[in-house]
């Protein structure tokens, strides 16, 4: 079997993870991890492109002292931050983080325009209000000299391998894209005011790019041969690659700092109800439809954790396994709130925002940290919940499992809090699933593995650990037929 190389950069880490794959072997290591998040400069916030840049030559020599015979390299981010190009090829600033102020209100002069309900019919997507359409509107004099735009994965990719392309389930996501064919829409790019020629061409996960730079092979050590891969480079697409599903009765939960809750289909969802209910329509892995809705995730945790560690008196960092366990034992049924609230979306002291948000709601508002951590997580199950039932209810899927895969996955209260609000048992793991993903895909297109996506999850429902939480009685969701309504 070939050795693959999956960075995985995701909103608050980064890992360099080598994995094999063939029929019943499917492995992974880390071999470099490191931290990420937006940051501040002068009132905005930016990516730390050439920062991560940096941390992903440090995992490439890691690979090769672990390895020399790398066959593939493949990289996925999150979606719809991007970067500028000159002529030349050089990168024109720092990326612009998505959780930046500039987007405030340009959807609303974009849908004075275009109606939002005629936006949603050509590209699919539920209203953020970062979407790379935005963005672009919100860019300024900055694209005037701009040669070309490479979103995220792709410029680490341009960097690898002197190659400039679009992967397709991450153009989805731009707005930019039409939903039917997954290529660029001629009329959404003069919407957002661009240059067609500034949009490189689109190509679809497990196209062979090409060998790596010379000076990249030299910096790192990796083998001649190495060759850059297109996956799923929306990190969602190859996390969804790897939820163990047996078959296409499942709901989805890829859970980190985001949350993203769906289903799977051949076709995308353009109703006007689906619109109201504000689900998108993403392209995932072998055409399919990763059909869903993004609830705020872990932000809020992470958000809260950061800032008690930032308190005065606190010694090191909050022991988070002992507070989940004090938040485990806090009584049910106390107050909620809504995590997808916009006040909870930039970076910064979370604690007084989700008390606000209970108070303003009728609530008391939580005191202990174990309190905090108790709301925070039932309202996010409650959000998955509410997530799960739409979705079944939008696409007409009958969903029996819920899948919740990434790093929440970890999260034992979560998975059970969650189980319990959709009525549903809930399978948790594997926890690395967009890396799997993402080298997955490398295997089949070094011909390791054969099959469809149908296939590469027996893989992983083979060799990962997972583990099962059933609801318990009386705490559910009503549901019927096996689907959540």
């Amino acid at each position: 079997m070939s050795v693959h190389v999956a960075v995985d950069l995701g909103a608050s880490s980064g890992r360099v993870m080598v994995g094999s794959a063939g029929p019943g072997v499917l492995g992974l290591e880390q071999v470099h991890r490191f931290a990420n998040g937006p940051v501040p400069v002068a009132g905005s916030w930016f990516t730390d492109a050439v920062g991560l840049w940096q941390q992903v030559r440090t995992g490439l020599r890691a690979v090769a002292r672990h390895t020399a015979d790398a066959s593939s390299v493949a990289v996925d981010t999150w979606a719809v931050d991007y970067g500028l190009l000159a002529a030349d090829g050089t990168l024109l600033g720092t990326p612009r983080h998505y959780r930046d102020g500039r987007t405030d209100g340009v959807a609303d002069r974009v849908h004075a325009r275009v109606p939002a309900a005629d936006l949603y019919r050509r590209n699919g997507l539920q209203h953020l209000p970062f979407t790379t359409l935005y963005q672009l509107v919100a860019e300024g004099r900055l694209l005037e000299v701009a040669d070309r735009l490479l979103l995220l994965p792709d410029l680490f990719g341009h960097w690898l391998a002197d190659v400039q392309g679009a992967e397709a389930t991450n153009a989805s996501t731009t707005g930019l894209a039409d939903v039917r064919t997954g290529r660029w829409a001629p009329d959404l790019v003069d919407l957002a005011g661009i240059r067609p020629g500034l949009l490189p061409a689109v190509h679809d996960p497990g196209t062979v790019l090409g060998g790596l730079r010379r000076e990249v092979l030299a910096d790192s050590g990796l083998g001649a041969g190495t060759r850059l891969v297109a996956v799923g480079s929306h990190d969602t697409a190859s996390a969804v690659v790897a939820v163990p599903a047996q078959d296409e009765a499942f709901a989805y939960i890829a859970c980190g700092t985001w949350g993203l809750v769906g289903v799977e289909l051949e076709e995308p969802v353009l109703t006007a109800d689906s619109a109201a209910a504000n689900f998108t329509n993403e392209r995932g892995v072998d055409d399919r439809i990763r059909y869903l809705r993004n609830v705020m995730g872990l932000w809020v945790l992470q958000q809260c954790v950061a800032e008690w560690e930032a308190e005065p008196g606190q010694r090191g960092p909050v022991d988070l396994t002992a507070l989940l366990a004090a938040a485990a034992d806090v009584a049910p049924g106390g107050p909620l709130v809504d995590v997808d609230d916009p006040r909870l979306l930039p970076p910064g002291p979370m604690v007084a925002r989700v008390r606000t948000l209970v108070e303003e709601a009728g609530g008391r508002a939580p005191a202990a940290r174990a309190e905090v951590v108790r709301c925070v997580l039932e309202s996010l199950a409650a959000a998955f919940a509410r997530s799960v039932a739409d979705a079944v209810r939008l696409s007409g899927r009958d969903v029996r499992v819920v899948h919740l895969v990434g790093g929440g996955a970890r999260n034992g209260l979560l998975c059970r809090l969650t189980a319990d609000a959709c009525g549903l048992p809930v399978v948790a793991g594997p926890v690395e699933a967009t890396a799997l993903g993402n080298v997955l895909v490398q295997a089949r297109a070094a011909g390791d593995l054969p099959g469809s996506l149908e296939t590469l999850r027996a893989l992983v429902r083979q060799t990962a650990d997972l583990v099962t939480v059933p609801p318990r009685t009386g705490t559910a969701l009503q549901h019927t037929n096996g689907g959540v309504s």
